[in-house]
């Protein structure tokens, strides 16, 4: 990102590829006016954007101002912001709210197709391909990012390697392709997608069906765990469904929130709060059961307004991701589909290029609908809460064979295994 000028209240930013370009931005005060212009080279031609009155207005600068697209939403969101999508490749302008996501547009405008008509598709091409700048005008817009590529389609929450994708794959969209994620992400899925990355392994091949039981047994570490954290995101208000148990591998290497690696254990019906990820990297990755994945287009403390922008649910072994730009804000759910506590794997690592500040909370949603901050925890690690599921297990007989059918009996929640 380069700034050519700052004076009488503009800020010129030249586009890292001419005529492409996502441009994303607040505006702190819609009351006033604020507007910016993408402009060719000699700045005798572009594309004007107006924002007043939660009003989008988009110009067309040679042509007497001609107006492209005059758009009225009615959200008046805290913590909202915007973007607008310039592609000069497909022709197309969107403008959306929130993470910059073909769910979020609010507003989009197509030049005519080449096939509809050839010669002012060649004219459109060259004057959208000549602009090279961003002129930002007034004090209340305030330019969050600027992403080189534009957003020409959906963007899948799946990940795929190299062998497990095919053509029609490629053509329908229907997965992310390994190869397609940053540097970080790539390196992030080679650290847990293996093979051998696996929560039942030879070593302990019961290890799900003792966190299960050490999960639906009083007195077991798991079940006086959750019960304890019951208050973890409202101090005064506990809430037993809104907990799950952090499980980390290794050490904070100063390169992650919290510790890289965290195995997370969600039982039937507990979710986490609405929360973003401090702008890291992550892949996560369901070694048992299954997890409900909600996106948000921001966090909001009136996100329960605004509604996900996107759902998916995650079996065994699949896999899904998060970047600075994209899924970064989301909440959890073990909708107890299949009956099974979920296990998941998480490996976050901050961005290598553009974050300098590492920022060590995940903000998040308490049940007041305001915005706090929680630092990433360990409630054990992995090593020995393996040692300690696989002591639980072993001494589970007595309990099992006498006190357990007692205990169901008045206890309709408690699964026996």
């Amino acid at each position: 990102m380069n700034c050519i000028s700052n004076t009488h209240k503009k800020t010129t930013i030249k586009l890292p590829v001419h005529g492409q370009g996502v441009f994303l931005f607040e505006n702190k005060n819609e009351k006033n006016l604020s507007s910016f212009i993408f402009y060719n080279k000699k700045k005798t031609d572009g594309i004007k954007v107006e924002l007043l009155n939660n009003n989008i207005t988009v110009w067309r600068l040679s042509k007497d101002n001609e107006i492209l697209h005059k758009l009225e939403h009615s959200l008046n969101i805290k913590g909202k912001y915007y973007w607008f999508s310039l592609d000069s490749q497909n022709q197309k302008f969107y403008a959306g709210i929130g993470e910059a996501r073909m769910e979020n547009i609010i507003y989009q405008h197509s030049y005519p197709t080449k096939e509809s008509n050839p010669e002012e598709y060649e004219k459109n091409k060259l004057f959208l391909e000549s602009l090279h700048y961003i002129e930002i005008s007034g004090l209340d817009l305030n330019l969050i990012k600027l992403l080189k590529d534009p957003i020409p389609q959906t963007i899948s929450m799946i990940v795929k390697n190299i062998n497990e994708l095919t053509m029609t794959d490629i053509a329908k969209n229907n997965y992310m392709p390994k190869s397609c994620l940053n540097s970080m992400g790539q390196m992030l899925y080679d650290c847990i997608a293996g093979e051998k990355f696996v929560l039942d392994d030879d070593d302990f091949p019961d290890f799900s069906k003792a966190i299960e039981y050490s999960i639906n047994t009083p007195k077991k570490w798991c079940y006086e765990k959750l019960k304890a954290k019951s208050t973890e995101f409202n101090k005064d208000k506990p809430n037993i469904l809104e907990t799950y148990l952090r499980i980390t591998l290794g050490q904070n290497n100063g390169e992650s929130p919290g510790i890289p690696y965290v195995m997370e254990i969600w039982p039937v019906g507990h979710y986490s709060p609405i929360h973003n990820h401090a702008g890291a990297n992550a892949i996560i990755r369901v070694l048992h059961g299954q997890i409900h994945v909600s996106l948000y287009p921001y966090l909001s403390t009136q996100n329960e307004e605004v509604g996900p922008f996107k759902e998916a649910d995650f079996n065994k072994n699949d896999i899904t991701w998060i970047s600075p730009n994209f899924n970064q804000t989301h909440k959890l759910t073990n909708l107890g589909t299949n009956k099974d506590t979920c296990v998941t794997i998480q490996c976050y690592m901050y961005d290598n290029e553009g974050d300098k500040k590492h920022y060590d909370y995940f903000d998040y949603l308490d049940a007041d609908g305001a915005v706090q901050q929680y630092e990433p925890d360990s409630d054990m690690d992995f090593i020995e809460f393996k040692e300690l599921m696989r002591k639980e297990w072993s001494e589970r007989g007595l309990f099992e064979t006498f006190i357990a059918p007692v205990y169901a009996e008045f206890n309709p929640d408690y699964i026996l295994r």
